[in-house]
């Protein structure tokens, strides 16, 4: 496996990107900041003279026509992930793309066609799959070690008041696709799937109780996977305790995480079941300071595009997601079970994730 420098380009300077600096800054040499874009230059310019990055841009084309770029941070509201990222890919240039990476599963379905046609990669940023804790439940669970997957918890419960809602880009599904499944409960998830697997079956409801905007505030679904397993998901932006928690009871042991914006492995619990205490010994055995952030999540990008792959999360991977939040809003808003394939090219819901509308009446954007 060979290792190069790769060179990054930060494309949107507000507060997200400072994670990407640090990430490739984190990076030992791997990847170096080459560039910083965004449509107020004079923050380009600031964000830049902090992270000591040469170049600054006022625009993403003007950054790939100077051709001096391996990487895109897509760093931009969630509206403006689609397209920057098709341009990317039109360049040959592989774009790192943070959540959620387009605002409806037809918008994906583009980015996995025009990956096809390009001979770059668009990945996005999911990284709480990246995180020892996820990585070692993975690595048991796959190895037969934990039994069966029976059940399982999801819950994404922060607290975002009035004032975060006053960005104009926020609260509604022209700009944000969607409230808390879309652009925050997305993260947790995103990792209850991609441990449990292929999902077959998601009932849901979702309702706006607070916040004056014109998405969701709440949700929560019923999901059924391909193994069997059942699980909760949660996520909600109206609730004063907030936690990010995670459980998987499987046949042998109960493991759970419970935090906040990221883990460590001190957030890990594991109760074995009777008769199986050796579950947590073989746990405890892999025990690892690496904790889930952009840090590891891009390491393991470098490491990819080392080998000659494409760097996870691949957009494969992603639309899987995606069509989860797809299914979530269409079971809301329909008051129907969605299966897993029922939301094809042509559906409201492949579309725009309020698909058919919802049931109450827009305050942003009427």
């Amino acid at each position: 496996m060979s290792q190069r420098n790769y060179r990054s380009a930060i494309v949107g300077t507000g507060g997200i990107a400072t994670a990407h600096a640090e990430a490739v800054a984190a990076s030992a040499g791997r990847a170096s900041l080459a560039a910083a874009v965004d449509v107020d230059l004079g923050r380009a310019k600031a964000f830049a003279e902090t992270w000591e990055i040469p170049r600054v841009h006022a625009s993403l084309t003007d950054l790939l026509r100077e051709g001096e770029v391996d990487l895109v941070h897509l760093c931009t509201p969630p509206a403006l992930h689609a397209p920057l990222a098709l341009e990317c890919l039109e360049a040959g240039v592989t774009v790192l793309v943070e959540k959620p990476p387009t605002l409806s599963l037809a918008e994906m379905d583009a980015l996995v066609e025009a990956e096809a046609r390009s001979t770059a990669h668009v990945a996005t940023v999911l990284q709480h799959r990246f995180g020892a804790g996820t990585l070692r439940l993975r690595r048991l669970a796959d190895a037969g070690e934990l039994g069966r997957p029976l059940l399982a918890t999801c819950a994404t419960q922060w607290y975002r008041d009035e004032a975060y809602f006053a960005v104009p880009w926020r609260g509604t599904w022209e700009s944000e696709g969607g409230g808390p499944t879309m652009g925050h409960g997305i993260h947790q998830f995103d990792l209850l799937l991609s441990v449990l697997g292929p999902w077959r079956e998601v009932t849901a409801v979702a309702a706006r109780r607070a916040r004056a905007v014109d998405t969701e505030d709440v949700s929560a679904a019923l999901v059924t996977f391909d193994s069997g397993a059942v699980a909760t998901v949660v996520n909600s932006v109206v609730s004063p305790r907030q936690t990010s928690a995670l459980r998987f009871d499987y046949e042998r042991a109960t493991v759970e995480v419970e935090h906040l914006y990221g883990y460590t492995d001190d957030d890990w619990t594991v109760t074995p079941a009777p008769g199986h205490e050796d579950v947590a010994a073989l746990w405890n055995r892999e025990r690892s300071s690496v904790p889930s952030g952009h840090e590891g999540w891009f390491a393991a990008v470098l490491d990819a595009l080392d080998r000659g792959e494409a760097p996870p999360v691949t957009a494969g991977d992603a639309r899987r997601t995606m069509e989860f939040i797809a299914a979530l809003y269409r079971s809301a808003f329909t008051g129907e079970r969605v299966r897993s394939g029922q939301i094809t090219p042509g559906d409201p819901f492949a579309s725009r994730m309020d698909g058919t509308g919802t049931p109450w009446e827009k305050v942003r954007n009427p």
